[in-house]
């Protein structure tokens, strides 16, 4: 017999949102651990909220909705919105009822804002990464670093010499005036862009085209190949090594009897520089890096610090086996996070962005990891 297709209001339901969620599903584990981690969390959100005036969203659940919003690549905080509003698995992961208002997407943003310049996106992936159940799949011995570029919120024609000097105008009329850059000698030095200060004039290399952008960094570990760290710096030709050496004196594991633990680092040809060799084995860290093999260009040898006392061990072969997973983590970020080209202005603001997104990519591997061990 065929279903009749009449629709007929009920004039009261009553829907238990919890019993709608499958026991199995994946975001129960990610909703437990981001619990736990906010919870620990309460006194820096109080910190960073008055005590006076209006409530604001809860920080809680607007950091599950930006959660949200990199699981599911979601591309603007009205679509969010529109989703929170109909989903009821959204709902349920950000804490809202079935009867609870959706808010606002201007009001959203402003108080996304708010949270971004709190500095608490760091703070969340460090409580992520220290999380009792996380902490067992983490390696305390070897680790891979790099980086990558993310493309600023600013176009070409913005890259202005600076002071407002010079003859750099366009031609036509309106805001969006036609540029002709041909010719000209464009540098960091003598330009910056008006619409983010912060954002530089990078090219990754001979013969690419230059972008005004940041840099993104990640510190990996080598056994499961999550993210225990990681930030933004300002692009250039040393930021990758410089915010290396920062992220190991931030994020090195200690050893038994309260020191730095000696350690491995994995990291791509662009690491061999015997600055930094020298400055890793300051620090007690192993140099895994690729080694710069070729040619200079007066046909000699390039030499390098990278010698037969690493490379004749078992384990820098693995840790370069291992490292090239960083790039795993950079491809999720930047395509399902929405990283790849930023839409907040000011390293600040891009920084806690990417953080995030970082935190987020581990959150979404952990189910997975956490069945295939046992409890």
């Amino acid at each position: 017999m065929r279903g009749g297709d009449q629709i007929s209001g009920n004039l009261f339901s009553y829907i238990d949102l919890e019993a709608r969620v499958p026991g199995n599903h994946p975001l129960r584990v990610i909703r437990e651990i981001v619990n736990d981690v906010l919870s620990g969390l309460a006194s820096d959100f109080e910190a960073s909220y008055s005590h006076t005036g209006r409530p604001s969203i809860p920080p809680e659940r607007l950091l599950r909705a930006l959660l949200l919003q990199a699981f599911y690549s979601i591309r603007s905080e009205r679509q969010l919105m529109e989703q929170l509003n109909f989903n009821i698995l959204f709902r349920w992961f950000v804490g809202l009822d079935m009867d609870d208002p959706v808010w606002d997407a201007t009001v959203f943003c402003h108080n996304r804002d708010r949270f971004l310049e709190a500095e608490v996106s760091a703070k969340f992936l460090n409580g992520v990464v220290e999380h009792k159940k996380v902490r067992r799949l983490l390696s305390r011995d070897h680790f891979s670093v790099d980086g990558t570029l993310i493309e600023a919120w600013a176009s070409m024609k913005s890259f202005r010499p600076k002071g407002g000097g010079g003859d750099d105008t366009g031609s036509g009329s309106g805001r969006n005036q036609e540029r002709d850059f041909h010719g000209d000698k464009r540098s960091n030095e003598t330009h910056e862009s008006t619409t983010d200060t912060d954002a530089r004039l990078y090219r990754k290399g001979n013969g690419r085209e230059s972008k005004i952008c940041f840099m993104g960094h990640a510190f990996m570990e080598n056994r499961n190949g999550l993210a225990v760290g990681g930030g933004v710096s300002l692009a250039t030709g040393m930021a990758e090594r410089e915010e290396a050496l920062a992220m190991i004196d931030r994020y090195r594991p200690m050893d038994g009897e309260g020191g730095k633990r000696r350690i491995t680092l994995a990291g791509d040809k662009g690491f061999d520089v015997a600055g930094f060799v020298d400055d890793l084995r300051e620090r007690k860290v192993t140099p895994h890096i690729a080694v710069q093999d070729h040619l200079t260009k007066t046909g000699k040898r390039r030499k390098t610090r990278i010698d037969g006392r690493t490379t004749r061990h078992a384990g820098y072969a693995i840790s370069q086996r291992i490292r090239k997973r960083i790039e795993e983590i950079f491809g999720w970020v930047k395509v399902q996070g929405g990283q790849d080209k930023t839409k907040f202005r000011g390293r600040q603001r891009v920084d806690a962005s990417f953080t995030l997104a970082l935190a987020a990519y581990n959150l979404i591997r952990l189910p997975k990891l956490l069945a295939e061990i046992p409890p």
